[in-house]
């Protein structure tokens, strides 16, 4: 039977076991969309990225990122950890590349280990009502910290609820009560301004990998609501960190910045290192469509 090449990495950590696992698959280029996501459903880990020629002139290469479930536009920790692998095995060179996916073109910093991406369009929604959001996360409205919850996102949209740092660990999700209430993309965070850090916990109700350890577009997007709440600077490029994965036993630090102009932001990035943890091939699914 035939197969295709796979690396399992571990991103935003700088060793293994940590982070947020991946799998990163190469040579698939006549696989067709339901032997992805086949592979994808076999591999069980929150992200399988496929590496793909482009099909626009301006990209390096093109990146198509499947969950067990659905295939996502945009994903931080499989555009980090593409970037890299593809790197290191020798697909092109350190410095700057760009990625084709479907949420267009994203520029990319590779050095040795690491990547930044910057993200796509910056998107805000309304501020929500916290009450039914922290009921659903098992908290109460002494856990609610400064700003209001809302959804925001550069390339995949999550909503953001602040809360106090002692609160963080003692989040339960109601399944059934997300879903009542819509929500699918979760991020439950503290942040400490004199830090200039987060600690966040990430949901996604529903789905195979229902925990993130490490989740690079809900950084992006917290960097968007830091901002909009005032919490970061309406001027200028602000750095800061997102911590994730501690409650899971995987700890990851996400680097990032902000750039806003008049109060608003307009961009953002999230960086972080990249470890091998296994490489192999797998054999081709059989053609379902």
């Amino acid at each position: 039977m035939s197969g295709v090449a796979y690396e399992i990495v571990d991103v935003f950590t700088d060793r293994p076991f940590a982070g947020n696992p991946l799998a990163v698959v190469y040579g698939g280029d006549d696989l067709a969309t339901d032997q992805m996501h086949a592979l994808a459903r076999e591999f069980n880990l929150a992200e399988t990225v496929f590496v793909l020629p482009p099909t626009d002139p301006a990209a390096t290469y093109r990146a198509r990122i499947f969950t067990p479930e659905v295939e996502l536009p945009f994903a931080g920790h499989p555009s980090v950890g593409a970037a890299v692998t593809s790197m290191r095995r020798g697909l092109f060179p350190p410095g700057e590349v760009v990625q084709e996916c479907g949420a267009g073109l994203l520029p990319i910093t590779v050095e040795s280990g690491r990547a930044t991406v910057t993200s796509g369009a910056p998107r805000l929604g309304p501020p929500l009502d916290p009450a039914p959001l922290l009921e659903l996360a098992g908290l109460t409205a002494d856990d609610h910290a400064e700003g209001a919850p809302r959804s925001a996102g550069g390339g995949l949209d999550w909503v953001f609820l602040p809360v106090r740092r002692q609160a963080l660990a003692g989040v339960r999700i109601d399944g059934p009560a997300a879903e009542r209430a819509g929500i699918t993309d979760l991020c439950v965070f503290s942040w400490s301004a004199t830090a200039g850090e987060a600690h966040s916990r990430v949901f996604v109700p529903g789905t195979a990998v229902p925990e993130d350890p490490a989740t690079g577009s809900a950084a992006l997007g917290l960097g968007l609501w830091l901002v909009a709440t005032g919490l970061l600077p309406g001027e200028g490029t602000s750095a800061y960190r997102v911590h994730q994965g501690h409650e899971m036993k995987r700890p990851s630090l996400l680097e990032c910045t902000v750039t806003a102009s008049g109060g608003v932001a307009t961009r953002a990035t999230v960086g972080g290192h990249v470890c091998p943890v296994a490489r192999g091939e797998i054999i081709v699914p059989p053609f379902i469509g």
